[in-house]
């Protein structure tokens, strides 16, 4: 019987597993994200579903473990010099526009006719935007570091930060917590505030120590434990004085954000808070009631256009006070309307204390879980019928008729470098970017730069191509510049043509396209870095500059090879770092191939 029963818990274990690793990539491909990817996992292999697992609340208390983990690693990422930093918009930005989304968001439940708490969890919920689905888009159309994407990663974080506190108030607005009374409030308070205070004292003066004294023994599997040890603990100390877990985890990670065991701690903690986490996701998925879904399908549909278009209005107005652009604005409203995964976090502690019903939580959780799933689409149809942003060049003188010495097409990094020495000897520059943002920002320092694309005909002759003395390809763009050095050399071929070269390809590709000279961007500075590394070891300079040189002639005859026999010709002379047996052991790998294949085609022709 004991067999029987473990075997049918087996099973439960490998479904989950299976359904979250076949669905999690799945839906990652296809752009949805490996969040829906596990909650249509947990939907399958759920009582709704395939009925593999019968006892999804089970599941979810064990796997709530998750999110106290993803909670302590937000809480180590934020050390106090990264939030200075970017204070205006975490605590400005981010801080109008969730508490404007709440506000908006309450009142469409209050307008449903729920009462207060549950119009406040409800709303609530919805204001917490999904960051695996942003920050995947973000990164997909290399947003992610530009300044408008800085501004949602600011307005994300502060809704991490924000979980902890909503956590907190879920359980203020609790029906139970309306017969407490004044005295017993103040007695929780003081418990909670005392635990916060001894949770913070351990953090300054302890945990290091405690690391520092683990590290030595220099046993890897008592560091994981110990990591382990200060999440859960933290956990439970809140959990015992009335707060939420979620606070514990997240004050650890704060405490320990600019410790020197840091890395270490995340590393040790991420492999069990993303199985964690995924299996919230998966127990989410399995507590999808269809049936309550079926029964309130017009509620959840009008639930979701409202909160999308309510919560897309406001981030669009607030974007807009805070002096973003109308492009911008609109793209932040459309890319964060949905609801995020910690909803499912937050209506669970509403469910257990006793604000949310079971049907109000299945009904508001499939509209979280709707919202996410048309996110991309709704993203993908914006991208596709947006109008083609229109450059602003307002102000930007443009070339004419200019006469100077040298012409200079892109005033990048690499281009400004490169104009210094110029400048110094007296020689008069022209400068054209089609970078409009850059050309206004190059005055700034005493730059007279023009606005104009380099690979157009009219603008090199405007610019001065026809009288330049030499013209100077910087962009970083390779293709542009291939592009560029063909109309150059087509149009003024008697012009001196020099390039900056992305790698060796580019350069041979450069070359065919008939520049004079080109140079690998990253060529003589990592020559320097490497002159500079044998020093540290210990050689003398005279050797190094000696040795520098013989490498210099020795990239000199290979590229001279790949340019007539392709990128590989020249391998021969490359100095890897494979041992001889290697080289060897493969080289009679691939003899003994090429001798079976001849006996083979040998005894088929004979055959």
């Amino acid at each position: 019987m004991s067999a029987e029963t473990n075997a049918g818990e087996l099973v439960q274990v490998v479904a989950l597993l299976g359904a979250g690793v076949i669905a999690a990539p799945l839906f990652k491909r296809i752009g949805l994200g490996s969040v829906l990817g596990y909650l249509a996992a947990g939907l399958a292999v759920g009582p709704f579903g395939l009925k593999l697992v019968s006892d999804p609340q089970a599941i979810l208390h064990i796997a709530e473990l998750g999110v106290v983990m993803f909670l302590f690693i937000i809480g180590l990422e934020m050390q106090p010099s990264r939030l200075w930093n970017m204070r205006k918009d975490i605590f400005g930005l981010g801080a109008l526009q969730v508490l404007a989304c709440i506000a908006a968001l309450m009142t469409i439940g209050l307008a449903f006719g729920q009462s207060a708490p549950v119009a406040f969890v409800a709303g609530t919920g919805f204001v917490l935007t999904s960051t695996a689905i942003v920050m995947q888009m973000l990164q997909e159309r290399n947003h992610l570091h530009t300044p408008k994407g800085q501004h949602i990663v600011a307005i994300l974080l502060f809704e991490d930060l924000a979980i902890v506190p909503l956590l907190a108030i879920v359980t203020l607005v609790a029906p139970h917590g309306e017969t407490a009374t004044f005295l017993d409030q103040l007695q929780s308070l003081g418990i909670g505030l005392a635990a916060i205070a001894a949770l913070v004292l351990a953090g300054r003066y302890l945990l290091n120590p405690f690391f520092r004294l683990l590290a030595q023994s220099g046993a890897r599997e008592v560091m994981t434990a110990a990591a382990l040890l200060v999440v859960l603990g933290s956990a439970l100390l809140m959990d015992f004085a009335g707060l939420s877990m979620a606070m514990g985890a997240f004050l650890a990670g704060v405490l320990l954000s600019e410790s020197s065991f840091r890395h270490q701690l995340e590393a040790d903690i991420e492999p069990f808070r993303g199985i964690l986490l995924g299996l919230f996701f998966l127990g989410v998925g399995m507590a999808v009631d269809l049936a309550v879904i079926l029964d309130n399908w017009r509620h959840v549909l009008i639930a979701v256009v409202a909160y999308m278009i309510v919560k897309g209005a406001v981030i669009y107005g607030v974007a807009r006070l805070m002096n973003a652009p109308h492009a911008e604005s609109l793209g932040r409203a459309i890319l964060m309307a949905q609801g995020g995964e910690f909803a499912f976090v937050l209506y669970a502690a509403a469910a257990s204390a006793g604000i949310l019903d079971a049907n109000a939580n299945a009904v508001l959780t499939a509209t979280i879980v709707l919202s996410m799933a048309v996110t991309p689409l709704v993203v993908a149809i914006y991208v596709r019928m947006a109008p083609k942003p229109q450059v602003d060049t307002s102000g930007l003188a443009e070339p004419e008729n200019i006469e100077n010495t040298v012409l200079i097409i892109g005033f990048g990094r690499f281009g400004q470098i490169a104009s210094q020495p110029l400048l110094a000897r007296g020689y008069t520059l022209s400068m054209i970017d089609k970078d409009a943002e850059f050309v206004r920002d190059a005055g700034d320092f005493g730059f007279k730069v023009y606005y104009g694309d380099g690979s157009r005909p009219e603008i090199l002759h405007a610019a001065g191509a026809a009288t330049a003395r030499a013209i100077l390809i910087c962009v970083d763009d390779r293709e542009a510049a291939i592009k560029i050095a063909e109309i150059v050399k087509e149009e003024y071929p008697m012009v001196p043509l020099l390039a900056r070269a992305y790698d060796r390809g580019h350069a041979i590709d450069l070359l065919k396209a008939g520049v004079d000279y080109q140079i690998r961007e990253t060529y003589e500075s990592a020559l320097d870095f490497s002159g500079e590394v044998m020093q540290v070891l210990g050689e003398e300079e005279d050797l190094v500059a000696r040795v520098v040189e013989e490498f210099r002639e020795i990239d000199r005859q290979r590229f001279a090879m790949e340019q007539v026999g392709g990128i590989y010709a020249g391998r021969s002379l490359i100095k890897g770092n494979a041992q001889p047996a290697d080289i060897i052991s493969a080289r009679t790998a691939r003899e003994r191939e090429r001798k079976a294949a001849e006996k083979a085609a040998i005894k088929e022709a004979a055959t």
